[in-house]
């Protein structure tokens, strides 16, 4: 078995965007991101900031836009000005929202051409008709880990374990673009583990610690890892029991330095993809 190293593939992409983001600013357009924060949740500050260290060292501004305790209609107003706003070129919902705030309701409002984490339901759709739009970056980041590693996707089996909106059915939508056969797994899946050994590339985006044993798995199968469960100590595990899994899997990505590197990458490239596409569609 052999690791997926999210890490250098995210290197790679940080090195692309920092020369294109170069390239931006020498013609006179400075990149910027910008990320709305409605809560005040530690956890949530920590990406926020790591996003922008991020971005900054690659040479894409990065505005954070705290709100305080915001309803929908504060989300909105907010969201609606970055839209409208042409210094801007990517925007970010962050989540959580507030209780009684679905991200769908607000992330209408992110204009498409900036919507880099593919917030906004056009943007969904767009991605279920196969059509050029930033998917969420979670989701593509699955997809740039398989196609790192040189796999074959058509006429692969995939199985998705997970059917969130920001994860579960982009990445299953993105894997059905490159002609792989899709299924899609969730709790009401009946004989889960079995469904889960037919699969050549197993994704697991289901929310819950070592949910994914070894019995899961068909031997030599790519497992790609997209959880972040927070443990007692601090630290993080993923979806996928790493100690049995890797016993029987060909390809592991391990949690931390799998997924998530990629997906801090891949919304910078957004951003700066958003910015390149400003100049023609202002």
């Amino acid at each position: 078995m052999s690791d997926i190293d999210g890490r250098t593939v995210a290197k790679d992409i940080r090195a692309e965007v920092a020369a294109a983001a170069a390239k931006l600013r020498a013609e006179g357009t400075v990149p910027l991101l910008a990320v709305v924060v409605p809560t005040d949740d530690e956890g949530t500050a920590w990406y926020v900031r790591s996003i922008k260290k991020a971005a900054e060292k690659e040479g894409i501004d990065c505005r954070i836009e705290q709100l305080d305790a915001p309803g929908k209609d504060e989300i909105v107003a907010k969201l609606q000005e970055l839209s409208a706003d042409d210094a801007v070129h990517g925007i970010i919902c962050q989540t959580p929202l507030p209780k009684g705030v679905a991200l769908a309701e607000v992330g209408w409002y992110i204009s498409p051409y900036k919507d880099v984490d593919g917030a906004n339901t056009e943007s969904a759709g767009r991605l279920a008709a196969g059509l050029r739009t930033f998917a969420p970056a979670t989701a593509e980041a699955v997809l740039e880990l398989l196609k790192r590693e040189d796999l074959v996707l058509e006429g692969a089996n995939a199985v998705v374990v997970g059917r969130s909106n920001v994860v579960g059915k982009p990445a299953a939508m993105l894997l059905l673009n490159e002609s792989a056969t899709v299924t899609v797994c969730h709790s009401r899946t009946k004989d889960l583990a079995a469904v889960c050994r037919g699969a050549d590339v197993l994704v697991a985006a289901v929310g819950r610690a070592g949910m994914i044993g070894a019995d899961f798995v068909k031997p030599g199968a790519t497992v790609i890892d997209v959880g972040t469960n927070p443990t007692e100590d601090g630290g993080l595990v993923g979806d996928v029991d790493y100690a049995a899994v890797s016993e029987v899997a060909g390809r592991l990505t391990p949690v931390p330095g799998g997924v998530g590197p990629v997906t801090t990458a891949l919304l910078l490239r957004h951003t700066v993809v958003a910015a390149q596409l400003s100049k023609t569609h202002r």
